[in-house]
């Protein structure tokens, strides 16, 4: 396909996954405010506070507002992400080995799972104790008024931390199924990962040493264990691939010329 022509595709998907996010924003907005979509989040403040009635503060009348709109984008971005991946895979894969796509394809999927997976650990286990570790802080001299907008930011960075370093072995599938990665070179550099992880974790999760290591450092050290097995069958695969191809390639002008004499 000629230059220009590759523009105008990509112009065309860029545009239909700005509408798929578009559409998504407004379902979400309808969600975010039919469905109170702000308790989940402020559900772990109460609980970390141990106020079931707590309301948290906002500063301008139209705070509510814009609160309720950035949730529902944030909703929109993620209803449209299957069409956003859609569009950039269809735009990519032409690009691509067959063996490439087998291996890049369902890393997609189980990229999905990782996320959501470390996104309920967040919610469900890191939250609460991120957030009782900072309620800790001088509680004799010091009153809480929560502001919404801060504290919503708060936890959706957390989130969506937690979320991105949970994909750690969709990049290394990727990385190796593209050639950049061995498990020879993930084993060797394994100290290096866990003293990266152990930094990594400390930044994510604050607080003590057993809440640090229970919540970040533990499954992450298995997150890179299980990258190293995906890396192991991904090359194992492919050296038999290459091996096959040069089994099956003709044979040289040399070797030809020595087979007919």
């Amino acid at each position: 396909m000629p230059f220009l022509d590759h523009l105008e595709e990509l112009r065309w998907r860029i545009l239909w996954s700005l509408l798929a996010i578009t559409i998504g924003a407004v379902i979400g907005f309808a969600l975010v405010y039919y469905f109170n979509v702000l308790e989940l989040l402020i559900r772990p403040v109460r609980l970390a506070r141990a106020d079931p009635d707590l309301r948290l503060i906002y500063l301008s009348p139209a705070d509510p507002f814009f609160i309720t709109l950035k949730l529902g984008i944030v909703v929109g971005i993620v209803l449209a992400f299957p069409v956003v991946l859609y569009h950039v895979w269809s735009f990519l894969s032409p690009a691509l080995e067959k063996s490439e796509k087998r291996a890049i394809i369902p890393a997609l999927y189980l990229g999905l799972v990782l996320f959501v997976a470390g996104v309920a650990m967040a919610y469900f286990a890191a939250l609460p104790v991120t957030l009782e570790f900072f309620e800790s802080f001088q509680p004799g001299a010091l009153s809480a008024q929560l502001e919404v907008g801060k504290t919503l930011g708060f936890i959706t960075k957390l989130l969506l931390a937690f979320g991105i370093v949970f994909e750690l072995p969709v990049v290394i599938m990727v990385l190796t199924a593209l050639g950049l990665v061995t498990p020879a070179f993930l084993r060797s550099k394994r100290r290096h990962a866990i003293v990266i992880i152990t930094a990594l974790a400390s930044i994510i999760t604050p607080g003590d040493v057993v809440t640090l290591t229970i919540m970040m450092m533990v499954p992450l050290i298995l997150l890179y264990e299980l990258s190293i097995l995906l890396s192991a069958g991904i090359y194992r695969r492919r050296m038999i691939r290459e091996k096959e191809a040069e089994i099956r390639a003709p044979a040289g002008p040399a070797e030809g010329a020595v087979e007919a004499r």
